[in-house]
């Protein structure tokens, strides 16, 4: 088992068969996002994808709880996002700090965001509280699965917040508008049961190692197919999402122009004829500007 983790502080993090597999790793403090976790994340999922060795990517957590979200350090360390970077001891402009408050909290969004643009499907597995930025981070996932006890929280308003970082983006388009609403009014726990009967999960477990074992699973049958091929189907379903139907056959049509090639296909013939599993080539990795 290749082993990816570069000393993080809230995860823990493994690559078997092209299947990554992110573990929220602070079970003591219920898994809450402190400001290690914001940095952590994005650099985690995406380098992850800008290898091309993961083909599917599983986060699962430990202990009681999923998450319970964003951590109360965020907002109080000294050097937090949330703070006004100043050093002067002249009270910065009122307007400035509020653009600063606007450039954090877009900052956090990506944190989350990452999940979307990755080349490669992320399927969540929940136990227990999935709270607050938990709800936000899931909702990125292009697939979700929980255990019978699980719940999720929309716990910003709770708080007397507005959540922020993507729940009142995605939920709706995943759920039933109107239930997503009664869930962002009250703050009330949307069960197991509920979860999957609306559409939020694909499937409940009776427990963690049943549903860990089950989503690896998933994923490996993901892992298995032409990585090119479900990078397109990904971005497609993205796309189509935000757009209309026109668009979406429009941009299908012009990414086949330009990523379509008939070599897996001919590997999946070929091996179905050999009676043997095809072997795809991983996609290339990214190369990021310095």
């Amino acid at each position: 088992m290749a082993n990816s983790n570069q000393n993080y502080t809230c995860f823990e993090i493994t690559l078997e068969g092209g299947v990554a597999h992110l573990q929220l790793s602070r079970p003591e403090a219920r898994n809450s996002m402190i400001p290690e976790f914001w940095s952590e994340l994005p650099v985690a999922v995406n380098g992850l994808s800008d290898s091309g060795e993961a083909r599917a990517l599983v986060i699962s957590s430990t202990g009681r709880h999923f998450t319970a979200g964003m951590d109360l350090s965020v907002f109080t360390q000294p050097d937090s996002l949330f703070s006004s970077g100043s050093e002067s001891s002249e009270a910065p402009e009122f307007g400035r700090v509020r653009a600063e408050t606007r450039s954090a909290a877009l900052a956090l969004q990506e944190s989350f965001s990452c999940l979307e643009k990755t080349r490669m499907p992320v399927l969540a597995a929940v136990q227990g509280g999935c709270v607050g930025g938990g709800v936000d981070m899931v909702c990125a996932a292009d697939m979700r699965y929980c255990t019978a006890e699980a719940f999720f929280c929309i716990q910003e308003i709770n708080i007397g917040l507005t959540a922020d970082l993507g729940t009142l983006q995605r939920l709706p388009r995943i759920i039933p508008d109107g239930l997503a609403r009664e869930l962002a009014y009250t703050g009330r726990r949307l069960t197991a049961d509920e979860a999957k009967s609306a559409g939020l999960v694909n499937q409940v477990y009776p427990d963690h190692d049943s549903m860990v074992e089950g989503v690896l699973g998933i994923a490996q049958e993901i892992a298995q197919r032409s990585p090119l091929a479900i990078w397109g189907s990904k971005e497609m379903l993205n796309y189509t999402r935000d757009h209309s139907v026109a668009d979406g056959l429009t941009y299908i049509a012009t990414w086949q122009a330009g990523m379509f090639h008939p070599d897996d296909m001919a590997e999946v013939f070929a091996a179905r004829t050999e009676e043997r599993d095809p072997v795809f080539q991983n996609l290339l990795p990214v190369r990021r500007a310095l």
